[in-house]
């Protein structure tokens, strides 16, 4: 293929491709191992699946329905912008007997709206708002795998992992929040193997950049007065939105930036040197360089020395989060939490902080019971192997794929040898 992340290219015989995906599915279902002919995108997504529990057999599980779900994404960002997916999409899906679908970053999807002989055959197989189509509920799919891999895919036919969806094709693009570049959910057009083409790609792919573009004209503006803002979680390289700029920072600078912000009164370099570096041989002067190197990124006045601490306030998502947790407001901790703190970070204090900060936010899931919430944690793909979690959701909805995956995870952790796992996730 010259590109991975198209199904079916112009000239190709798709009745042949349905065979040999057929074969490919066949034998990975048996076997666990992928044949050559199937895209990486596809290949690395049914390994995925499969690690998560998801069968060939399986369907999708509704989870929210009437008032809920009417609630929810009505609350949603990408509700602003349905009318302008609508616009761009809805005479394409009803003229071609397709579906435009959008979907939030848990995979659930918010609507699906269409050519209507084409929605009674989607609700067979649970294509309704309020279902979840993530990756590890239903295995591949486009929605689902486009917010996995946070980039545009196609998925044709015999490459969904689950066989009742194989029918289909379908078309996905993420759209980010064009603010903070969060993944929001994704924009799908599904449908016929017609849509295994290279301009139904780009089609949805131009959709959400337009979508993003309404978004950003929708958002506040930013005045001189707002202070700097840190995203730093579910992202190796934190982001920092101040003076108008969104700066980009590097592994080392986003550690120092989450420290600096937890300790407004300051750190110095000594409290510095321990809390970023394993290695106590480190010498002071390189700390001294990344902060002079910091400092020049940052601008003249918002790094200070003596002790090393920023001169003006910084909101972060780590703070948004512990405040509601320390309120009680359980549901909007977990909707903050955006995936773990650094994850690729080493340096001592922040892993202290990732590990404090997704135990307050889980075990406040765990003893809210809310099936939701518990759902969109153990979905995540920080939560996929949380077995307290998958366990409190097993006793408050226990559907026969919850079930499922909390008797793979006890027995995998039953299981003898070096990669059985401990309790203490």
């Amino acid at each position: 293929m010259t590109d991975p992340w198209v199904a079916l290219e112009p000239g190709a015989d798709p009745a042949e491709r349905v065979r040999v995906l057929r074969r490919a599915h066949e034998t990975f279902a048996v076997a666990g191992t992928v044949p050559p002919p199937v895209r990486s995108v596809v290949a690395d997504s049914w390994r995925r699946s499969a690690r998560a529990g998801v069968g060939p057999e399986g369907t999708a599980n509704v989870e929210l329905t009437d008032g809920d779900l009417g609630v929810y994404r009505a609350q949603h960002p990408l509700a602003r912008v349905m009318p302008l997916i609508r616009e761009l999409m809805g005479t394409f899906a009803a003229d071609g007997e397709h579906l435009l679908a959008v979907c939030d970053a848990q995979g659930r999807l918010l609507w699906v709206e269409g050519h209507p002989a084409t929605r009674r055959k989607a609700d067979r197989m649970n294509f309704v708002p309020g279902a979840r189509w993530s990756e590890s509920a239903v295995g591949t799919n486009a929605p689902g795998t486009a917010v996995a891999v946070d980039r545009p895919v196609q998925v044709f036919a015999a490459e969904h992992f689950i066989r009742r969806v194989q029918p289909w094709t379908c078309a996905a693009a993420p759209v980010h929040d064009p603010r903070t570049g969060r993944v929001l959910g994704a924009v799908d057009i599904t449908g016929g193997n017609g849509l295994a083409h290279p301009h139904s790609l780009g089609f949805v792919q131009a959709v959400a950049r337009a979508a993003e573009s309404q978004l950003a004209l929708l958002a506040p503006e930013q005045t001189s007065v707002d202070g700097p803002e840190l995203s730093a979680l579910g992202r190796d390289e934190a982001q920092l939105c101040f003076g108008g700029r969104k700066m980009r920072l590097s592994r080392r600078h986003s550690e120092i930036l989450v420290l600096l912000a937890r300790h407004p009164e300051g750190l110095t370099g000594d409290e510095l040197l321990c809390a970023l570096y394993e290695d106590e041989s480190v010498p002071p002067v390189t700390l001294r360089a990344e902060l002079a190197r910091l400092r020049r990124l940052l601008g003249p006045g918002l790094l200070a020395s003596r002790p090393y601490r920023l001169t003006l306030p910084v909101e972060s998502d780590v703070a948004i989060v512990e405040r509601r947790l320390e309120g009680g407001a359980v549901t909007g901790a977990a909707t903050a939490y955006t995936g773990p703190l650094l994850p690729g970070s080493q340096a001592p204090a922040v892993v202290r902080l990732r590990a404090r900060l997704a135990d307050g936010v889980r075990t406040a899931l765990i003893a809210r019971r809310d099936p939701d919430l518990l759902a969109d944690w153990a979905h995540a793909p920080w939560g996929e192997d949380d077995l307290d979690v998958w366990r409190a959701l097993a006793a408050i909805r226990p559907t026969a794929p919850v079930r499922s995956r909390l008797a793979a995870l006890e027995s995998e952790l039953a299981a003898p040898g070096p990669w059985s796992r401990g309790t203490g996730r």
